[in-house]
């Protein structure tokens, strides 16, 4: 759960929506019925959920318009006994809503500038959550949003966001939602980024991503 360090190598997963990712994805506004996900959809093994939540969209509603993202990046944090998981230090003032219900929102604070976004999951006392790593700018989005911090900068995404109800309708400003529009297209698979002190965990092909888009925050290296 940090920031990059080296493009890892990237692997298709087979059986996605092939074909149809560089098809411009329906904004809001334009009369589309959206559906915030339910609690259900994250309280499902988190190496579900991730990939899942690929071609979705982020929302933050603000007093000065809608900010909005579809997902096309996001890594996979298993519970404790994944070294790279903040979990894995135990419960502690800053991990314990990774321990609690799925659907809600767990933001920290990195190197003194940057908040990043995740999303808890699967059964209570897990410890597990998908970082969200990029999105694809939407309605009212006017800056970068390839990375964690950026996308969290430029939709004004912060502590006050942590341990949000991403479900309840009623209770934040910020949420998920699934929209109508094509296939997502090739979904990618690698090593986590930032994650080398994490041993044997560092290799795990837990961040999915899809390659079809411009704004994935690393991109493999060309051979």
């Amino acid at each position: 759960m940090e920031t990059p360090e080296q493009p890892p190598t990237p692997r298709p997963l087979r059986g996605a929506n092939i074909g149809c990712a560089d098809v411009p994805p329906p904004q809001a506004g334009e009369g589309e019925q959206t559906q915030r996900l339910p609690r259900a959809f994250y309280a499902r093994p988190t190496l579900e959920v991730a990939p899942d939540l690929l071609g979705l969209w982020l929302v933050h509603e603000r007093l000065e318009g809608r900010r909005a993202g579809r997902i096309v990046e996001v890594e996979a944090y298993v519970g404790q006994e994944d070294l790279a998981a903040h979990s894995s230090r135990g419960r502690t003032a800053r991990t314990g809503i990774m321990f609690g219900p799925a659907g809600y929102a767990y933001v920290y604070f990195i190197y003194g500038m940057h908040f990043c976004f995740n999303v808890v999951t699967d059964r209570e006392d897990v410890g597990a959550a998908v970082l969200v790593r990029a999105l694809e700018p939407g309605a009212g989005v006017d800056g970068r949003t390839d990375g964690p911090g950026r996308l969290c900068r430029t939709l004004g995404i912060d502590r006050s966001h942590n341990g949000l109800d991403l479900t309840d309708e009623g209770s934040g400003d910020l949420w998920i939602e699934r929209r109508p529009g094509p296939p997502i297209g090739e979904i990618a698979a690698s090593p986590r980024i930032g994650v080398a002190y994490a041993g044997a965990w560092a290799d795990k092909p837990w961040r999915f991503y899809l390659p079809a888009s411009r704004h994935v925050s690393v991109r493999p290296r060309r051979k």
